[in-house]
Order: C-alpha cells, then structure tokens, then sequence
C-alpha cells in the first residue's frame, strides 16, 4: 500500500444523506402502511461529498468546489465538509435547494426515500466562478475527479472547459458520469459508469464478453478516453486498453451499495495519483469497493481496512488449496483471463523442513501465483523406495497448502507431472539446483525455467537420518 497523501481537486454535485433509523412492528390504521418509529437520526456527506469522505479517509488532501443553495441544509454540508478537513470553495445561487435525500431505515433495510433538491443548470456567472477556482487550484493537485450526479453542476460547457484546461496542465480526469451522452466527458483520462449506464449510453446490451468490449471501445471513442472503464457489481470491473482486463469483485457480503460507485473513482484516484498503473489500480479499487458495501449506507473505506480486507480474503480454508486435474485446470483458466504470472513446481515434500519453505519463498517470487504439483504416494515410492513416503499423501498436501506461499497443491500419480505442466502452461517453472545441466520435464511447455538452490543440510533424508541415529 502506498504511504502518501496525493492532492486531488473533487468538482461536482454535493448533497447530504439524511437517515431516519427505526423500527417497524406495528401497521398504520390510517392505510396500509408500516408505522416507524424513529429513534435516532443521522447525516452524512453524499454525492460529490461522498468521494471527498472516501479520499479523506485514504489520507489525501482535498479540495472541493461546487454550487449550492443559500439555505440551511448548504450550510450544514459546508460545516461537513470542513469538519472532515476538506479546502471548500463553494458557490451559493438564490433560490437554489442544496441537495438532500432522507432514508428511512428500519430493521437494518430502506424502506422509502424521499429527496428536497434543485436539478437545474447552475448560472452562467455561477460557472464562471467555478472555473476560475478550477484554473488556481489545477496546478496545486496532482489529479482531479467529477463526480456528475445530474444536479445541474457540471454543464455541458463547464465539463469541457474543465477538461480542456486539466489535459492542458497533464493532469488526468477521472469521470463519474451520468445521462446518455458521453461526449460531454470529451478526454478525460476514464469514466466509471456501471452496466445499466454504459448500456443505455453505447445503446448496446452487455450479454457477453464480445458485447462488452464492443461498449467499452464505443465509449472509448465517444468520449475520446484513455481507458474505457465499467463497473460490472458482483461481476467486478472491466477495462479495455488495448485489450480486455477483467478483475472480479472481492466482496463477501453485501449489505448496501449505496455510494459504492463514489469509492471506486475515489479509490481509482488516489491509486493513480499515487503513481500506480491502471490495473493496479483497479485491483485497490475493488478491494475498497468490496469494504464499503459491507457496510450500511454511504461508507467510506481507510487503508488500514482496506489492508485487513485484502488479507482476510486471500485467507480461505487450507482444503480450498488442494484441487483435483479438473478443479485445477478451471483455476488455471480464470487465472489466465485475469492476467496472473503461474508460476510451477513440484516434489515430493514428504517431512516439510526449512529448505522446503525457502525454496517455495522463492519459486513463488518469481510471479503472482504458485502452484505445486505433489507426487502421489505410489510415485513417492517408486522414486524413494518402499520406506516412503513417512507422510501420506494427504497430509503432505494439507501441510503444503497452509503455506503463505503456495496458493494451490494438486496430487499427480505419473511418474513425472508432465500432463500437469502441460495443462497449466505456467510462465516459470521452477526447480532445485541440483537439476544444472539436466533436462528439466516440462521445459519444453514453460515459457521459462528457474533453478532454486537448496539450503545445505536441509533435506527429508537427512531429516530422518538424524530421526534415527537418535535413536539408537
């Protein structure tokens, strides 16, 4: 995780998130309705606010601009904003509502919605205003975010200008856009609309992996990006630079995606600003969109969770490491989509010592996944003897997968594991030392093979030498 706290401008649509929270147990004798009996109210930062909450909480330094009302929900959202130490340059207009949308929630679920606001275009003078904070505060920050919830902020000529200048200064824009006309994001860096919102502005329906890149390449062209970004809920987020580039989502449960879509572009900001490339990028964004909708209502996501979540979902149970020839080879394949270095090896692994762990530490730095093919017990006999294995099968395989550092372990009964290789087609194959000068099984099918020196005096041999001299 990076350690630093970018500068990013947010312009857009702010509002407040008013929650009205309670319990139903009794119905209306007036209609047929739930009766709710409030107990506690609260509010939080929405809209364009809501991605200024989520880059607070990842540390960055904030600046935010907008329009608002001149009225008392404006002013309790300016104080929001500042309590969060967001730098606030707000625009009043007379006779504008500054936006606020109140839930009703009982039993842990939203049980109505009802908003007071204004949609209009904001005034001519108003934009002005706006742009000539965006031209002071564009060369202070190192990225900017539009977050465009159709309230009437970011007009078809501020959006552009904004642009325009950013590219100008090569600082990259990032959109979250709305309505059916993309043009109006004309060269920004990336969009982040979801599935329904690319399909109604591509006019294409997503069915497949072909209709999906279809959307991405039109909107690519529509908007003239540099990335063509969709997010895609339970199925992740897909982009297409150059080709398609797939990551799934990482969340375990969902309670409410309610700003989710707020914390993906911030989260895509603060990793870009950070200096990382896209597809790392998109990787942090997911997890910090995996976080928030785990929890209920708008919800931002910290490093410190977000390091806790990533670590809680690469910890499965020690069984879910070992697979079968068939489990395995539908692993290798959804690996293969997402763009993972495979990295393989093999043994027998029979006492596991510390030359053993070392050698996998190593084998598995050479790339982002590491499988291990495990001789069978009957292949284990045949190469050591009838003595062995000491360990079965079994347990040799449970002990291999609780590593940190092998992700999958799969038995093979051949002599050597050439079938194995041969179907996972890893990018590194990797094995002992001791193989310099001899033809290693399976190089012929790996695009490259890496020998590991064992440490001295670490073997299973010598494990069980010493085992019986003690003995004696």
């Amino acid at each position: 995780m990076p350690n630093k706290s970018p500068k990013i401008l947010v312009v857009g649509d702010l509002m407040i998130d008013h929650y009205l929270w309670g319990d139903a147990n009794r119905i209306s004798p007036e209609a047929p309705v739930q009766v709710i009996d409030i107990d506690r109210e609260t509010t939080l930062l929405g809209g364009a606010g809501n991605v200024v909450n989520n880059l607070v909480a990842l540390g960055c330094v904030v600046y935010v601009t907008s329009v608002v009302g001149d009225d008392k929900v404006a002013h309790e959202l300016e104080s929001m904003l500042k309590d969060i130490g967001a730098n606030t340059f707000l625009v009043e207009e007379n006779e504008r509502k500054t936006s606020k949308k109140s839930r009703i929630i009982a039993a842990h679920s939203q049980v109505v919605r009802y908003d007071k606001e204004s949609k209009e275009d904001i005034t001519k003078l108003s934009s002005n205003k706006i742009l000539n904070k965006f031209k002071s505060l564009c060369d202070e920050v190192d990225i900017v975010l539009l977050s465009d919830y159709g309230k009437g902020v970011l007009t078809i000529s501020l959006t552009k200008e904004i642009i325009k200048i950013a590219n100008d200064k090569n600082k990259k824009v990032l959109v979250d856009p709305i309505g059916d006309d993309y043009s109006k994001y004309n060269g920004a860096y990336l969009l982040t609309p979801n599935k329904k919102e690319a399909e109604i502005a591509s006019g294409i329906k997503i069915k497949d992996d072909n209709s999906l890149v279809e959307v991405l390449k039109k909107l690519k062209d529509v908007a003239n990006l540099d990335i063509s970004l969709i997010t895609l809920s339970e199925d992740g987020i897909a982009i297409y630079d150059e080709k398609l580039v797939m990551r799934p989502t990482v969340a375990r449960e969902v309670y409410d995606v309610t700003g989710a879509g707020d914390t993906v572009i911030a989260s895509l900001g603060y990793y870009l600003a950070c200096g990382n490339d896209i597809v790392t990028s998109l990787e942090f964004a997911n997890l910090a969109a995996g976080v928030v909708v785990g929890k209920l209502g708008s919800a931002t996501a910290t490093i410190d969770e977000i390091e806790h979540y990533r670590s809680s979902i690469n910890k499965g149970s020690i069984e879910s490491h070992i697979k079968s020839f068939d489990e395995l080879k539908i692993q290798v394949q959804r690996l293969k989509k997402l763009g993972k270095k495979i990295v393989f090896t093999n043994g027998c692994f029979d006492i596991l010592h510390r030359g053993h762990v070392s050698y996998l530490d190593v084998a598995k730095s050479y790339g982002d996944v590491l499988i291990l093919g495990l001789n069978s017990d009957a292949s284990v006999k045949a190469l050591k003897g009838e003595s062995r294995p000491i360990n079965n099968e079994e347990d040799r395989g449970f002990v291999l997968s609780a590593l940190e550092s092998v992700d999958f372990v799969c038995v093979f009964s051949d002599d050597t594991p050439y079938e194995l290789i041969k179907m996972v087609e890893p990018d590194i194959l990797v094995k002992g030392g001791d193989y310099e000068g001899k033809v290693v099984v399976g190089s012929d099918i790996a695009k490259e093979v890496k020998l590991v020196q064992f440490i001295d005096g670490k073997s299973t041999t010598k494990t069980i030498a010493k085992i019986q001299s003690s003995k004696c």
